[in-house]
């Protein structure tokens, strides 16, 4: 019997080929989903810039997954333009059907790919509220069909609501569930299918008491939208409604909520089951101030500002305080392990007689690498941060920068003496071992706060720029006499051993002259 990538038992092949019926929105995020995950796409779509309109949506989905994970992607999928449905579906494991949302349209359409595709094929409709067993009238294989319905952009969020209709095979569910795991997005089976599903019902409840204060000009589209992203809609991103709300029930969890918070489902708080009149002048109103809340960013800029908050959220929560992580970034985490197996200003007075102690910090769980310790590039990062503090105290901070001038570092040396982990508490001291007109020398030593044990050096040497001329230029006087203020503190210090040791091994005899 044929095993999925999955390794279970399910008499289909794994998911090796797709194909995509339909390269709008949401077919071209299918798309590129499953070719960044290494499958092979045919892809049909009748519009004539179809090839265009994908190739862009792939070209952000590329962008956006270079910010989202570190591990090495497998090789891209190929994608392939066919002129028909049958072309494009023959050989498919996976069919996704996402042409528009109309039941006719879907159900011929649907019924072509069932004729031409394998009898073993998966066939998943992206529809937002149709019916399986609707779409599924007809068909000579109505066992394997059913939704797969998506959130936009496919490629980044990762959950599918699957549901079957009445004459779908449990184990098509199965296999569903089981061969989206390994291009990172997860199936939920939504056990009685309903007119718009889960999602879209909970979606639609909320957009419905928006527009009626819209309406009734309780406030504007901006404020709306900042009272979602800027609150509960942060707290939804990692664990729901029901969990987030046992939360708010203290100690006594959610029995205490609802007897708390219970009775106010009966106050007149809402207008819910009072559908608001969406008339023209409603619609105009909302138009327009989504045009000025929106002005001068084009759709495309829009995408790659929500692709990289995205990827910013998961990556943040991919690694929880407890080290698994929380919602979408606990299961990018789980997509991430899959993949690295298949591919092996300060106003501060300057200290006499003491390093400068510019910056502290913890090891986040952003800051960890795949063996639990401080990753390398989050080493110069605070060494970084540490230098810029230095900067900010002789009077080069933001301000000095843009006023066109800047100390830009040309060389840093490494050296990692001991192990951070998740939670340390780091210190960074610096010393200023020399200084000229344009050259800053400088040498970092970070510590952990308990126990005072060096974790790295840093030594850098930075030159003092004109930025608008693009060439070294002599710092001003107020800065000089800053660091030579800086330099007589730390006269008295003593020069780090390390300080100017470059990397090498004990030079050896050539073996034939042992």
């Amino acid at each position: 019997m044929a095993t999925n990538s999955l390794g279970a038992a399910t008499g289909r092949p794994h998911l090796a080929k797709a194909a995509c019926i339909g390269g709008g929105v949401i077919g071209g995020g299918w798309v590129a989903r499953f070719l960044l995950a290494g499958i092979d796409v045919a892809l049909f779509d009748p519009h004539p810039q179809a090839e265009r309109i994908v190739g862009e949506v792939i070209a952000n989905a590329e962008i956006a997954y270079a910010g989202l994970t570190r591990a090495p992607l497998p090789p891209r999928g190929t994608l392939t333009f066919h002129a028909s449905v049958a072309e494009a579906v023959a050989g498919a494991d996976w069919i996704q059907e996402s042409v528009p949302e109309r039941i006719d349209l879907k159900q011929r359409v649907l019924g072509e790919i069932d004729a031409a595709a394998r009898p073993d094929a998966l066939i998943g409709s992206s529809t937002s509220g149709l019916l399986p067993s609707d779409l599924q009238a007809g068909l000579r294989h109505p066992e394997r069909l059913f939704v797969a319905h998506p959130y936009n952009p496919v490629y980044l969020l990762p959950l599918v609501e699957i549901v079957g209709g009445r004459q779908t095979e449990p184990q098509t569910i199965r296999d569903a569930i089981a061969l989206l795991e390994p291009v990172g997005m997860k199936g939920v089976h939504i056990a009685k299918e309903i007119d718009a599903f889960v999602g879209d019902r909970l979606l639609e409840a909320l957009w419905r008491e928006a527009l009626w204060l819209i309406k009734d000009d309780i406030c504007d589209v901006e404020t709306l939208d900042d009272v979602i992203r800027y609150s509960f809609g942060l707290r939804w991103a990692q664990m729901g409604l029901f969990q987030t709300y046992r939360i708010a029930g203290g100690e006594a969890g959610m029995r205490h909520f609802l007897g708390q918070f219970g009775p106010a489902l009966q106050w007149p708080w809402t207008k819910l089951t009072d559908v608001v009149d969406l008339d023209d002048a409603l619609v105009e109103k909302i138009a327009s101030q989504s045009d000025a809340q929106n002005e001068g960013l084009g759709i495309r800029r829009l995408e790659r500002i929500r692709d990289q908050n995205l990827v910013a959220i998961m990556d943040a929560l991919k690694s929880g305080d407890d080290g698994r992580g929380w919602g979408a970034g606990k299961l990018l985490a789980k997509f991430e392990a899959g993949l690295w197996k298949n591919a092996r200003e300060m106003d501060a007075a300057i200290p006499a007689d003491a390093p400068l102690q510019l910056v502290t910090t913890t090891v986040q769980p952003s800051f960890v690498d795949y063996n639990g310790h401080m990753t390398e590039h989050r080493y110069l990062q605070v060494f970084g941060d540490a230098t810029d503090a230095l900067l900010r105290l002789i009077g080069a901070g933001l301000d000095y920068v843009a006023a066109g001038a800047s100390y830009y570092t040309v060389e840093t040396h490494l050296r990692h003496l001991g192990e951070a982990k998740l939670g340390d508490a780091l210190a960074c001291s610096t010393l200023l071992l020399a200084h000229d007109e344009k050259r800053l020398h400088l040498f970092h030593t970070l510590t952990k706060v308990d126990g005072g044990a060096t974790v790295a050096t840093a030594e850098q040497m930075l030159l003092h720029v004109d930025s608008d001329a693009s060439k070294s230029a002599p710092a001003p006087e107020a800065i000089l006499a800053r660091l030579e203020a800086l330099a007589t503190a730390q006269a008295g210090l003593p020069r780090p051993d390390a300080a100017g040791r470059a990397i090498g091994m004990p030079s050896q005899a050539p073996a034939r002259d042992r």
